[in-house]
């Protein structure tokens, strides 16, 4: 059994590097780019990385990609198995199906059918189990046990982190063809696979850059765990950002995470509301709420970051549209 020093090590710049030979096998990298409407509201220059623009309308996809690529070479299993939100479902079953593995996908009672129905289209069956995340998860655990299948856990897995870094790559060489200094970056926080690769990559190529971590103020397991030194869960997860929807931190990632970021930003439900509503009148680009989570923490320190170059990942653009006309009839549009 591989132990923990060695997993850690097989999570590497040049790591992310061979994953992006795999990963643009079948996605193109995802534009980095700023709007003068936001760039004036924030008083900075605000860059969006656009992983909304993926086939899966999230990042997650690039991580699953290259995970199956090293599954599907030494193929020890009857398939694979894993509990999600709906991100991280989709990414597995698509990359699954390209790959000819069959796949599981284990989400909570009342999960967004929209992504349900997503995964059913990648090719994955479905199954429904317990009131959160946490508790899907749980039930992953027992399917895999009793049908052999290889648990793809959304955080603890070196391939997964190496291919979702691929997104801080195409950053930090974006901004250096550009002749361009990233003095910030965000990154929201699910279980932290994406803020994972953001901080091999930039320790490597940008380190001078602060990277800031995002957790919704109902979730914040990750922000209290970061803040004590040690696991710390939650009894519940209360917000409509999915993808950052958890009680339980992975303590893989969190040990990476401790070790890279500047600051984790907690963010409500209600200000992440209304950077989706300015992301569309200023982007005309639809977003989820972890995906505008990064923008919403950004415009929450945006006296600290005045006139710098900040980026915020837009990790994911599968917005449901009960959610979507709920957030567009509130009060308070900015």
């Amino acid at each position: 059994m591989e132990s923990g020093a060695d997993r850690y090590s097989e999570i590497s710049l040049d790591a992310v590097r061979k994953a992006a030979e795999i990963v643009y096998r079948s996605i193109a990298p995802t534009p980095l780019r700023d709007y003068p409407l936001l760039n004036a509201y924030a008083g900075m220059r605000l860059l969006l990385k656009h992983e909304n623009h993926l086939p899966t309308g999230a990042f997650k996809i690039r991580g699953g990609l290259n995970f199956m690529h090293h599954f599907a070479e030494s193929r020890t299993h009857n398939g694979v198995i894993t509990a999600t939100r709906g991100n991280h479902g989709q990414s597995v079953a698509l990359a699954a199906t390209s790959y000819g593995v069959p796949s599981t996908i284990v989400v909570p009672y009342g999960n967004n059918p929209e992504k349900n129905d997503a995964m059913r289209a990648f090719g994955a069956r479905m199954v429904e189990h317990g009131r959160d995340f946490d508790e899907a998860r749980e039930e992953v655990e027992r399917l895999a046990r009793e049908e052999n299948l290889r648990y793809i856990h959304s955080a603890n897995e070196p391939h997964l982190i190496n291919g979702v870094g691929t997104y801080a790559l195409e950053i930090a060489e974006s901004m250096k063809s550009r002749g361009e200094r990233i003095d910030a970056v965000f990154v929201p926080i699910g279980l932290g696979s994406g803020i994972s690769g953001v901080i091999t990559v930039m320790r490597e190529l940008a380190p001078d850059a602060k990277i800031y971590g995002v957790q919704a103020a109902g979730a914040p397991s990750i922000f209290l765990s970061w803040r004590e030194g040690r696991i710390v869960t939650t009894p519940e997860a209360q917000t409509f950002a999915d993808g950052v929807a958890t009680r339980v931190p992975s303590e893989f990632t969190l040990d990476i995470i401790r070790r890279g970021v500047e600051e984790i930003v907690l963010v409500d439900d209600e200000e992440i509301a209304a950077t989706i509503r300015l992301l569309w009148r200023t982007t005309h680009n639809m977003v989820e709420g972890a995906g505008a989570a990064a923008a919403t923490a950004a415009l929450k320190l945006k006296e600290r970051l005045a006139g710098k170059n900040v980026v915020a990942v837009m990790s994911g653009g599968n917005l449901d549209t009960a959610t979507l006309s709920r957030i567009f009839q509130e009060n308070g549009s900015k």
